[in-house]
């Protein structure tokens, strides 16, 4: 009898899923795109240090990253910035981290590198909106107010609609990308709001000064006027925040 798997093609989607698993399957890759999920454009030089290896090693890492379709290139004069393609890659590069475990996380080494892990889990942007207890914070409180609804997968309300209006917060509702969207945040393991929204009150924080960013990782730090601004708007107790 003829093995019926004999002379089956080979499926083009399992191969290019093999090929994505490839270019994720390296430290050093890892490492840019993690370090990229802040959102903004680095050189080759600044992702050669916070990999810890040579540039022209670095050079070589990002041209596949970039030919695989998961970073953006911009070039001005000498230099050569990379960014993450769109929000998609961030939303994969985000969700495969929280499926590291906690044991698997390697104990800091010094007092500065505890310090900004601490300031990581504490708040950070996830590519362009907020995470760690900060991004669960604000979740949490839109969700208690019924400005965001989670009973199946994350949507706006009317009422959070209305929310956005007044609070001065604009929505681009133009595109495919969702209005909310949930994405897993690798410290607390729960969702954080993501999408058009989660990017709107990231973008709005930012610019009005509820919070600003600190050191050289994605970790933002909430001021005196955001956690008056959150417990105005969200109810948010400064403590929370901690």
């Amino acid at each position: 009898m003829t093995s019926r798997t004999t002379g089956t093609a080979r499926s083009p989607q399992a191969a290019e899923l093999a090929r994505l698993a490839g270019l994720l399957a390296d430290e050093t890759r890892a490492s840019c795109l993690l370090a990229l999920l802040d959102g903004r454009a680095w050189t080759a030089s600044e992702l050669a240090r916070r990999a810890g290896v040579a540039a022209s090693t670095l050079s070589e890492h990002l041209g596949k990253l970039v030919a695989g379709g998961l970073l953006a290139e911009e070039r001005q004069g000498r230099h050569r910035y990379v960014r993450l393609a769109d929000a998609r890659v961030a939303q994969l590069v985000e969700e495969l981290a929280s499926h590291v475990t906690p044991q698997a996380v390697v104990r800091p080494r010094s007092l500065r590198e505890a310090s900004a892990g601490s300031a990581m889990a504490r708040g950070r942007t996830c590519y362009d909106h907020l995470a760690g207890r900060l991004g669960i914070a604000v979740t949490d409180a839109m969700t208690a107010r019924r400005l965001l609804s989670q009973d199946t997968g994350f949507a706006l309300t009317e009422a959070g609609l209305a929310w956005f209006d007044v609070t001065g917060i604009a929505l681009e509702r133009k595109g495919r990308r969702p209005l909310a969207r949930a994405c897993l945040d690798w410290t607390e393991r729960r969702p954080h709001l993501a999408g058009v929204a989660g990017a709107a009150f990231c973008r709005h924080a930012l610019e009005e000064g509820w919070c600003v960013r600190i050191g050289s990782e994605r970790a933002v730090k909430v001021t005196a006027a955001g956690e008056r601004a959150l417990a105005e708007l969200l109810g948010i107790e400064a403590g929370v925040l901690q």
